[in-house]
């Protein structure tokens, strides 16, 4: 199969290319402006064929001609930098138009590509207790919920272009070399980690392995459509989660981190990212049939910081 991937470049997408590659797939890896990839340059590295893309307008080298899947991981960091009035507007503008962009030069193609998987965010529910959170539940009323929410409609247009389109919701993806975990390990491999804020809240996770695996499924899969939890089917509370990763590394866990110093710490994206409970299930992959890699966290986190879990 010809699949074209934006984020190539980002934590799951070299995950995902190497995955892809090693599949027998011919990936396309789509570049922005500015990202010429030079003689042994990272980009080069990855593999698969760089294909020049322009998100600010669409602009879509001739040579993706002939994919028949997509997949948009494309996005700025949620997590890098406090959440300024700018900095949200980044966070919003780099997924909707992007988004938008990307379905509509993708339908020019001939033929069109059959599939599109486009990655959303567990955020989409907000902040909702101990509520099981499925695909069908409604979604939350704060920032990053709205970012997701834009985010999902635009990759949905796809399917007014004959497109299967999937919306994946991640929740923390755990890989020694990136994303939430990467920034944990410092201060628990120091025995300073903790719970943070109650240590109530419900943590949505899965393993960047798991991750590249379900997009995979999903791309293979005719009846994988609409919105999808990509989630473990066990989530934990963080006060667990923080315990079985202290564990893992054979450290204590004794210094919670009060809410009140995350949210002088981290501003506005502290409540949403750090101490927001999410009890999300994966309701549609356990419906479609998907057989999870790593459904329990002792294990998911052994898997997570070998240097195997890191590719």
């Amino acid at each position: 199969m010809k699949i074209l991937v934006s984020g190539s470049s980002g934590f799951v997408g070299q995950a995902l290319v190497h995955s892809l590659l090693g599949s027998g797939h011919v990936v396309c890896r789509l570049l922005r402006p500015g990202s010429s990839p030079l003689p042994g340059a990272r980009e080069n590295r990855l593999g698969g064929i760089p294909v020049r893309w322009n998100p600010a307008t669409g602009e879509l080298h001739g040579i993706a001609a002939g994919a028949e899947a997509v997949v948009h991981l494309a996005g700025a960091s949620i997590a890098s930098g406090r959440w300024n009035p700018q900095r949200k507007a980044q966070l919003l503008t780099s997924r909707i138009f992007t988004t938008r962009n990307l379905v509509n030069a993708i339908s020019r193609l001939e033929p069109r590509p059959k599939i599109l998987v486009s990655a959303s965010a567990v955020g989409y529910y907000g902040s909702r207790g101990d509520e099981e959170l499925t695909e069908s539940s409604p979604p939350g009323a704060d920032f990053l919920a709205g970012v997701c929410q834009a985010w999902e409609a635009e990759a949905v247009c796809a399917e007014g272009f004959g497109m299967r389109a999937a919306q994946l919701r991640f929740g923390m993806i755990l890989g020694r070399h990136g994303g939430a975990l990467a920034r944990m390990l410092p201060p628990f491999r120091m025995g300073l980690g903790g719970r943070l804020g109650s240590g109530r809240q419900w943590v949505p996770w899965l393993t960047l392995e798991e991750a590249v695996s379900i997009i995979c499924f999903v791309l293979e899969t005719n009846d994988a459509s609409g919105p999808i939890n990509a989630v473990s089917p066990a989530p934990v509370r963080n006060t667990e989660f923080t315990s079985a990763l202290a564990h893992a590394l054979h450290r204590p866990a004794f210094l919670p981190v009060p809410a009140l110093a995350l949210r002088l710490t981290l501003g506005e994206m502290a409540r949403p990212l750090l101490l927001a409970s999410q009890r999300v299930i994966p309701s549609r992959l356990s419906v479609l049939g998907y057989r999870f890699l790593h459904p329990e966290l002792p294990a998911a986190l052994a898997t997570a910081l070998s240097p195997s879990g890191s590719q």
